[in-house]
């Protein structure tokens, strides 16, 4: 199925209130004029069926009628001063919403929900039943960012990625297909250890041109490389792994209706006193960032959405201070809806974090965050007025591309977590 997104909501609900208003409430209307100077009112028989003439004093409940219709023309004044205000509302919102889809191409598509093999939350939510589809439908048909990597082989990528873009489409070309690249051999804790052979380097530049061939004009937006921090401690220091993602940026970003967000950790990796945004450039740099839209940040961390503004604002006038300007950022909300630093997880296992009981569970855990979104500055979020600000100058979207509901953010899916996220959000 396809859904709108999220962007668009707030301004329908608005749209509709102000309809409901403005058919309930005509104009307003004058009070009843009064006999013009010299003419007679026309008499009025009391109950004994005598009549009173005009010029004697009124009976008391005429004058006593005055007040309501006074009170009646002051409301409808006060609905009509209302219904002006929404509508002025609604045009300020329209403007601002223009200008959001002229300067960001995520927010002018509708986003595709794709359904099908590749999408592990599918076929559980497709096979459920009452409470328990209702609940993996906040996670099932969301907007999401499927990964592409070295599981499949460089001959099959262009197959693959075809049947994902028509699985997501739905035969409607113009909307909007997320996918992550997650290529990199070796990654993780493995990149500290070794460099890429000269093979592995071949058949990552293959393997790309074909994910890159396949994706042709469609409209995406492609989260490049999560945990790209791990470069940073490969052998000889990230030249070697980022010349291979500034590959990746290049091919893909040549792509007519393409964007490419190169992931660079999270507000609290590296952290400060592990070199901070300094460090994020040592990397950043020479992996790609002059030819990507922007960046990516919380792909498999559990940061608050305020620090990860933050963190990728800071990084944007790190970038422009050294020439390269217009950088834009996405983050990843699917896990953070109850934020705590990766480092301070009191559990055995930070990549598979205890899953929240409740939204007011008081322990690190993992519970669904803000819903996919290009609406990064509504105040519904509680972002600080700084940060609201920030996001509404440098951030494209929230999106969904970790996986808190699969085994250590991996595979497989797991029912328990996926319901368990689902109940305890906040959102």
């Amino acid at each position: 199925m396809i859904r709108r997104a999220a962007a668009t909501r707030g301004l329908a609900g608005l749209a509709v209130t102000s309809a409901l208003l403005v058919g309930c409430a005509g104009p307003p209307t004058p009070d009843t004029e009064e006999p013009a100077a010299g003419q007679s009112a026309q008499p009025s028989n009391d109950a004994s069926g005598s009549s009173t003439p005009a010029a004697e004093e009124p009976a008391p409940e005429a004058a006593g009628q005055r007040a309501p219709r006074l009170l009646q023309a002051a409301s409808r004044r006060e609905e009509v001063r209302q219904q002006r205000q929404i509508r002025q509302r609604i045009r300020q919102r329209a403007e601002w919403r223009a200008q959001a889809e002229s300067d960001n191409p995520l927010a002018a598509r509708t986003w595709g929900v794709y359904q099908g093999p590749r999408e592990p939350t599918s076929a559980p939510y497709q096979q459920a039943t009452g409470a328990t589809k209702q609940a993996l439908a906040k996670i099932a048909l969301e907007p999401k960012a499927a990964w592409f990597g070295a599981w499949i082989g460089d001959d099959e990528i262009a197959g693959e990625v075809d049947e994902y873009i028509a699985g997501t489409q739905q035969g409607d070309p113009e909307t909007l297909v997320q996918m992550t690249v997650f290529r990199m051999v070796p990654w993780e804790h493995e990149a500290c250890r070794r460099l890429p052979t000269e093979a592995e380097r071949a058949s990552y530049r293959r393997w790309i041109d074909n994910f890159a061939g396949a994706v042709g004009a469609t409209p995406t937006a492609i989260v490049l490389q999560p945990d790209g921090p791990f470069a940073l401690c490969a052998p000889g220091g990230p030249a070697v792994p980022a010349s291979l993602v500034a590959y990746a940026s290049r091919a893909l970003s040549a792509l007519p209706n393409t964007s490419v967000y190169i992931e660079v950790g999270a507000g609290d990796w590296p952290a400060v006193g592990q070199g901070g945004v300094p460090e994020v450039l040592r990397f950043l740099l020479p992996a790609g960032i002059e030819d990507a839209r922007g960046i990516a940040l919380n792909g498999t961390h559990y940061s608050a959405t305020e620090t990860e503004v933050e963190r990728g604002t800071a990084i944007v006038k790190a970038l422009a201070a050294r020439g390269i300007t217009g950088k834009k950022v996405v983050i990843d909300t699917s896990a953070n809806g109850n934020p705590f630093p990766f480092g301070t997880y009191t559990g055995p296992d930070p990549d598979n974090a205890f899953v929240c009981a409740s939204p007011s569970d008081a322990r690190t855990c993992v519970t669904l965050g803000i819903p996919p979104t290009t609406e990064v500055a509504d105040p519904a979020w509680g972002l600080s007025e700084q940060g609201r600000a920030d996001a509404r100058a440098h951030v494209d979207a929230y999106l969904w591309f970790g996986r808190p509901w699969l085994y250590r953010q991996n595979t497989p899916f797991v029912m328990e977590r996926a319901l368990g996220l689902a109940r305890s959000t906040p959102y």
